[in-house]
């Protein structure tokens, strides 16, 4: 199966979100969308989360018959965990911070990798309410995503607070899984 080439991974794609997060049911109708797309072209799917703490394959695993197409995932909260499961080079790491393009990107490809599905996403940003610089504010959050032909990468800046930033995380990870999934033709077509 072919996914389109798609964007190269662009080091800062900044989109801020100003509102409300979004509610639990809707992250749930959104993942009811990623099945039906993934379903629908034979595609499956994996993930790695830092900031979202696994909400991502929460929503995910909360619509019946997701197994059919989502694999699995890693929480990989800490540096450790993102260097030994995921396959996060030490020194991307120590360069760039675990809040990166550079390491959401790594952290995507080891997922898929690993995981082997056709798609990884991967999450890694400042929840908060603490553990913000100048630099990288509380909120500040980079979103990739790894296919067998290329990656796209969001950054985005949330103003809410930890849970609400959280849920505006996992929000754009399965958009960005939708927007890609939206260039691939379906099974049979």
């Amino acid at each position: 199966m072919a996914l389109p080439a798609g964007q190269g991974a662009a080091e800062d794609h900044p989109h801020v979100t100003p509102g409300r997060p979004p509610t639990a049911e809707a992250l749930v109708a959104l993942a009811r969308e990623v099945q039906a797309a993934c379903l629908a072209r034979g595609v499956t799917l994996a993930t790695a989360e830092s900031c979202t703490g696994g909400l991502i394959s929460h929503v995910l695993t909360e619509v019946p018959g997701s197994s059919a197409y989502f694999l699995g995932g890693v929480v990989s909260y800490s540096d450790q965990v993102k260097a030994a499961l995921l396959g996060v080079p030490e020194t991307t790491l120590a360069h760039y911070g675990a809040v990166s393009a550079q390491v959401a990107r790594a952290m995507a490809i080891g997922a898929r990798a690993r995981v082997r599905a056709d798609l990884a996403v991967a999450v890694t940003g400042i929840a908060g309410p603490d553990g913000g610089t100048p630099d990288k504010p509380v909120g500040l959050t980079f979103i990739a995503l790894a296919a067998p032909h290329g990656a796209r990468l969001e950054r985005h800046a949330w103003s809410g607070g930890r849970a609400g930033n959280k849920r505006a995380s996992a929000q754009a990870a399965l958009r960005l899984i939708l927007a890609w999934l939206d260039a691939v033709p379906e099974a049979g077509s």
